[in-house]
């Protein structure tokens, strides 16, 4: 069998359908039936010799061949994706820069690294907010060029990324001005019993908080779980509690005086990633923003 004699429409049928991870909506992407999808992907394991799916029940599971296909195809047609992308990108001498930010990072760092493509006329920033497995699939299917997060993503076969660490910044715990002006705390020791807001769960600085305090054996008064950043920025300065998250979140309120840092550990930092696939053609706005935070020092935030 030679290039000639594959019919890339099937093996497309083939990519959507394992991308899609079930049969109707494959079909309902692609506008057509499912009695069609079916006989173009039974054509081209009839063409290239081996069973791709096996049916369990109502599942289509991939077979070691399937699996392995999956993998060419998802070179042939992700590249296809993104060729797409740059072309549409790059329109008007304007280039689309597209990244996606963990909804549980701070927005404030966000624009600070962003900045630079900002000033830039030539660029059109295209920016989601999700969770990480959200936006890590979006960038495998090409539809992000750039993922920012607070938790490193560990490169597979399967999965080829590249990590970039950005660099980190201390966690700070404030609170109202008017309450707890000229307080300075030891942390953790010093939050036995107080009311205290925190970042959620899937956040990655909450385990290293709740593992700070059970080694000191010390147990804050949880009053709430936040996830979104700008939740917890707005629950730190309306309700009195003391709030854990990185200064950068609250920079506008420190300035301004409602609120105040009481204390804070060296043991407690947020770290930042860049999350890219490999190999990938960048846009170039991108790949020099990534340049100027080659020293993690550089991205050190002070507030």
């Amino acid at each position: 069998m030679d290039l000639q004699q594959l019919n890339f429409r099937h093996l497309f049928a083939f990519w959507k359908v394992t991308t899609e991870g079930r049969l109707t909506q494959a079909a309902q992407s692609l506008h057509v039936s499912q009695s069609t999808l079916s006989s173009q992907i039974r054509h081209l394991e009839e063409r290239l010799g081996h069973p791709l799916f096996e049916r369990r029940g109502r599942q289509l599971l991939l077979t070691a061949t399937g699996q392995q296909v999956y993998r060419y195809a998802e070179n042939i047609f992700g590249l296809g994706e993104e060729m797409l992308g740059w072309l549409d990108g790059h329109y008007q001498g304007m280039t689309r820069v597209r990244i996606g930010g963990v909804s549980t990072m701070s927005r404030n760092y966000q624009e600070n690294l962003l900045r630079p493509m900002m000033r830039d006329p030539s660029v059109i920033l295209i920016i989601e907010s999700g969770m990480l497995d959200e936006l890590i699939q979006r960038l495998v299917q090409h539809k992000l060029d750039l993922v920012l997060a607070n938790s490193p993503v560990s490169s597979t076969p399967d999965l080829p990324l590249h990590t970039k660490f950005l660099g980190s910044q201390e966690i700070s715990v404030v609170g109202q001005t008017a309450i707890w002006g000229g307080r300075k705390l030891r942390i953790p020791e010093d939050l036995d019993g107080l009311p205290v807001a925190l970042p959620g769960p899937r956040h990655a600085l909450r385990a290293e908080f709740d593992a700070l305090c059970s080694s000191a054996n010390v147990a804050p008064l949880l009053r709430a779980e936040i996830d979104d950043m700008t939740m917890l920025r707005l629950v730190a300065r309306d309700s009195g509690w003391l709030t854990i998250l990185p200064a950068v979140v609250v920079q506008d309120e420190l300035e301004s005086g409602a609120l105040t840092r009481v204390g804070h550990s060296d043991l407690l930092r947020e770290r930042f990633y860049a999350i890219t696939t490999q190999p990938r053609q960048h846009p170039a706005a991108l790949d020099q923003l990534l340049e100027t935070v080659s020293a993690p020092e550089a991205q050190e935030q002070k507030v």
